[in-house]
């Protein structure tokens, strides 16, 4: 099945992944004398620093995607597929999807990273992701499956391993979702499953190294840690998960190397990322956490006209001799720049080198609690939460999706309470191909 891609006029740009980088990088070439083609396995963006609400079913999944189709519908230049990528031929500036072969002349990867499980193939097939839409949904139905299993469960050993949910990683993702279950737990449960003892639900946070949210500034991981502390959540630092086999997680002590278990039917995988190798790519263009590594002008090292952005790029600049943080303004950051470089080769101007000037990061734990670090100021409480929600609200694409979002949030405000725990479990038909 063919791609059906007309021949270009100007110069092709292809863009693998409509994430932050590739999403950007297309709208900022809308009307440019480049025809640009984005790629990407799905028909939407996603909003991802907001999948933990969808799977603690404080949103719906259409509340943080939006149609590609939507955002260039007024574009000649812009053109859009549903394919995946299977093959990069760089000989020969072609590559292979799924749905058929095109040629390139400028081809630029943002396809992101994947979770990391470390080489731990057991607890790969047995613990939940959250690095999608899709995988956001699973975990909101296992959650709430759960639940609805323990109520009609007689042993209580049993029920308690159906309710009690442990966390992995104590980053932004995994102190998000601890802080959710806990006001979950709080609100929701007395509520709705009457009959369990909610009080009884452990909520256990997993923390390799001896501090929360590192990355961030310690005020911001001491105080994480109080909120979830004061919470009710069991926060685990220095431990290792070595094992889990759906029923039992085993933890090893990186201090004393002791070893304990602790039983739970949902292990939540937030403890890392890599990011997502696309064959054809040489070995060599790759550096640590799977990246590419590129140059100031995010060029992927040996090529001139293939880029690399966001979590997948790897570019030592200034302090970041690591690479930069795998976060949004990142990516959108070295989007812009590489935009800005396509126009001025079309003006015959020197391409600008990247610098990325970091505007802070914040993480919310839950109502009045979250922590922000800025370059001038760092502070935590209930001016961080309302300023997390005024960043995350306009960061949103699309005004429905907006005021969807805020209205939710305003009425989960005001009660305490959100009418989205649906258990959808698709349909699945077979077609004829």
């Amino acid at each position: 099945m063919p791609l059906n891609i007309p021949d270009p006029t100007f110069e092709r740009v292809v863009i693998v992944g409509g994430g932050f980088a590739g999403l950007t990088l297309a709208r900022q070439l809308v009307d440019t004398q480049y025809q640009v083609v984005l790629l990407d396995k799905n028909n939407y963006h996603q909003f991802q620093p907001l999948f933990y609400q969808v799977a603690m079913a404080g949103l719906e999944p259409s509340s943080i995607v939006f149609p590609f189709r939507k955002v260039f519908q007024k574009s000649e230049n812009v053109l859009f597929r549903v394919a995946e990528v299977t093959e990069i031929l760089t000989d020969e500036n072609a590559l292979i999807t799924d749905k058929g072969r095109m040629k390139y002349n400028h081809l630029v990867i943002c396809v992101g990273a994947d979770t990391n499980y470390y080489g731990n193939q057991k607890v790969a097939e047995f613990a939940i992701p959250m690095k999608s839409v899709a995988e956001a949904l699973f975990l909101r139905n296992a959650i709430l499956d759960d639940y609805e299993k323990a109520l009609l469960c007689s042993d209580e050993s049993e029920r308690e391993s159906l309710m009690d949910i442990v966390i992995v990683g104590g980053g932004p993702t995994g102190v998000e979702v601890a802080g959710a279950l806990a006001e979950m737990r709080e609100n929701v449960m007395p509520k709705e499953y009457k009959e369990l003892n909610y009080k009884g639900i452990d909520i256990y946070l997993i923390q390799s190294g001896d501090m929360l949210l590192k990355g961030m500034s310690d005020n911001a991981g001491i105080q994480s840690e109080k909120f979830l502390k004061k919470m009710g959540v069991i926060i685990q630092k220095n431990s290792l998960v070595t094992d889990y086999d759906g029923e039992t997680v085993t933890l090893k002590d990186n201090t004393n190397q002791t070893v304990s278990t602790i039983r739970s039917k949902k292990v939540i995988w937030a403890a890392g990322i890599i990011g997502n190798a696309l064959n054809g790519m040489p070995k060599t263009a790759y550096g640590a956490g799977r990246r590419l590594k590129t140059n100031e002008l995010h060029q992927v090292e040996g090529f001139n006209n293939i880029y690399a952005l966001g979590d997948i790029a790897l570019l030592n600049e200034g302090k970041f001799d690591k690479g930069h943080p795998q976060v949004a303004q990142v990516a959108i950051q070295m989007a812009a720049n590489l935009a800005k470089n396509f126009k001025n080769r079309l003006k015959n101007k020197p391409e600008t080198a990247f610098a990325y000037r970091d505007l802070g990061s914040m993480a919310t734990v839950g109502r009045h609690k979250a922590v922000v670090d800025l370059s001038f100021w760092k502070f935590q409480g209930v001016f961080a939460w309302f300023v997390w929600l005024f960043v995350h609200l306009f960061a949103l694409i699309g005004l429905k999706n907006k005021v969807f979002v805020f209205i939710n949030w305003l009425w989960s405000y005001m009660t305490y309470d959100q009418a989205l725990r649906l258990i959808i479990r698709p349909r699945v038909k077979k077609r004829a191909v």
